[in-house]
């Protein structure tokens, strides 16, 4: 893929993650349930952990300054580029296509990691620090979310990565 096309699908993906992390999501000071992984996991098959971490941060960064929901709190930031580059790790497969087994072992792996230990462990700690709350009581409530998001996640990247493969073949990947 062309360094444009990369720049282009990126910028397109960035554009996704701040409508489902902004407007298409439901959020309280404790608990979010959004879409917004699906262009960050999706950039990281793509494109790679370098690409993902830089979308995954500036999805962040961008949306809290364009579209504040409370204060900005630098730490999400850092648990946004952390699942970027985790999912870019392992879901990357340098322009090779990835078996639906390979895919779905490599798609539970790293959302498992995400899910309990940035979104559980590292995610609690930052509501911990801005909001006051309890630590172990905010890891339970936010425990029960993602379990419940891990099979969700681990289908929906799996159906759309498997619908949108013939596309990037013809249109992204060939070289024109």
């Amino acid at each position: 893929m062309t360094k444009i096309r990369k720049n282009i699908l990126s910028a397109m993906l960035l554009a996704i993650l701040i409508i489902l992390s902004r407007f298409i999501s439901i959020k309280t000071n404790v608990l979010v349930i959004s879409l917004s992984f699906i262009p960050i996991m999706m950039s990281a098959i793509w494109l790679g952990p370098k690409h993902s971490t830089v979308i995954a941060l500036l999805g962040d960064l961008l949306g809290a300054i364009l579209f504040p929901f409370g204060p900005y709190f630098p730490g999400f930031t850092v648990s946004a580029g952390i699942s970027g580059f985790v999912y870019g790790i392992f879901l990357h497969n340098k322009g090779k296509e990835m078996n639906n087994a390979k895919l779905l072992i490599k798609l539970t792996i790293s959302s498992f990691i995400v899910l309990v230990f940035v979104n559980i462990f590292i995610t609690s700690l930052w509501i911990n620090m801005l909001y006051g709350k309890a630590y172990f009581a905010v890891m339970a409530s936010r425990a029960v979310t993602q379990i419940i998001m891990l099979p969700i996640q681990i289908i929906t990247i799996y159906i759309l990565e498997k619908f949108s493969r013939p596309f990037m073949k013809k249109y992204l990947l060939e070289e024109v």
